[in-house]
Order: structure tokens, then sequence, then C-alpha cells
């Protein structure tokens, strides 16, 4: 019998590639995480868990602009957020994510 395992590589892409990563302990190229590391993402994670939410709205709002940053452009995520009737870009929000870099 071999010693190979039957799973495959963890894929690295989509919105759960990381949580995957994490739950497993190891990095994408399969390294262990530290476990200080593990420990700290686990505590301020249970601090989140514990958190009051604003509303469904709001946190969708803030998840698209977050990602969004990193794949669209300021004007045509600010008009994509108005469009679907979200509140358009804030000033800091422009000045964090679109400023000089």
């Amino acid at each position: 019998m071999s010693s190979e395992t039957n799973s495959a590589p963890s894929p690295t892409t989509g919105a759960d590639a990381i949580d995957v990563a994490i739950a497993s302990g190891n990095d994408f190229d399969g390294t262990p995480i530290p476990k200080a590391k593990l420990d700290l993402y686990e505590q301020v994670m249970g601090l989140e868990a514990g958190r009051q939410r604003s509303g469904v709205s709001n946190t969708m709002r803030s998840r698209i602009v977050r990602i969004g940053v990193k794949h669209i452009g300021q004007e045509e995520l600010d008009k994509m957020l108005v469009a679907a009737d979200f509140a358009p870009l804030k000033e800091k929000e422009i000045a964090f994510y679109y400023g000089a870099k």
C-alpha cells in the first residue's frame, strides 16, 4: 500500500481558500502556520465573533469596498455602489484605498 494520501492540494482561489488553509494549519505551499500566528488569529476572530453587527447592508457595503478596491477603479466602483443603492465612496475610503502608494 502506498504512503501517499488521496487528498488533492487545496485551492488557492475563492473566498474560502484562506479559511480552509487556516483550519488546516498549513499555508498554501504546505508549510505549517506558526502556532503563535494561529493563536493570535483565533483570539482576534473570537473577539470579532462577539461584536454586535450594525446591519447586513452596512457589512455588505464594507466588504464590497474592501475587496472591490483591489479589482475595480475608483470611479467605476463608486458608480456601481450608487447604482446598487449603496452610499458612494467616502472621502476617507478614497484616501485610504486609492491614495498615493
